[in-house]
């Protein structure tokens, strides 16, 4: 409904800046990326979401069109409203959320304030699927790895491992590099 709002910084607080939108000040709850990259006095665009309940109308920011697209994701999750999806968005970046989720990392995604291990196992069971059609969350990289050292021959589970051990050095790295990585560490094996 409200997808992006752009206006002059007013107030900011520990979870929230306040936006001038014509005269009318709107308050939306940010994560912490937003949140460190608006400054008050200052212009801010920023794509939102508009989360509409029974007893309540919030308006949610983002820093980017990949945190709002992970954040509407979490929210399909049956359990998980905006607190916890944005408790997700401020303890893991959308490259992390969407690999942790495509390699069911349960221990990173119990480190979430409010996802216990069943929780950690509904996200990846319910988003996994739609999450290789998000080009914006999903890490691409690894996909293309992982199926060039099936094709030298590596077995699947040595190229998820190895996979898995590039994706935890951090960063979205080039194609050719992370394949690079890789097999340095299937030779050492």
């Amino acid at each position: 409904m409200i997808a992006q709002v752009r206006g002059m910084v007013l107030a900011r607080d520990a979870s929230a800046l306040v936006v001038d939108l014509h005269g009318l000040g709107l308050r939306l709850s940010c994560t912490p990326r937003a949140l460190a990259a608006a400054r008050v006095g200052s212009e801010a665009t920023l794509p939102t979401t508009l989360v509409v309940r029974e007893d309540s109308w919030q308006l949610f920011g983002f820093l980017d069109t990949a945190e709002r697209d992970a954040f509407t994701l979490l929210l399909s999750v049956s359990g998980i409203g905006p607190r916890i999806a944005l408790a997700a968005l401020s303890t893991l970046d959308p490259d992390r959320l969407a690999t942790a989720i495509a390699n069911n990392d349960f221990a990173l995604l119990t480190r979430i304030p409010g996802i216990g291990r069943k929780g950690a196992e509904r996200m990846c069971v319910e988003l996994r699927d739609r999450l290789q059609g998000s080009a914006s969350m999903a890490p691409d990289w690894q996909a293309s790895v992982r199926e060039a050292l099936i094709g030298l021959g590596w077995s699947a589970p040595q190229a998820e491992s190895a996979v898995e051990t590039v994706a935890e050095q951090g960063g979205t790295p080039e194609v050719a590099d992370a394949l690079r990585a890789a097999l340095q560490l299937l030779g050492r094996r």
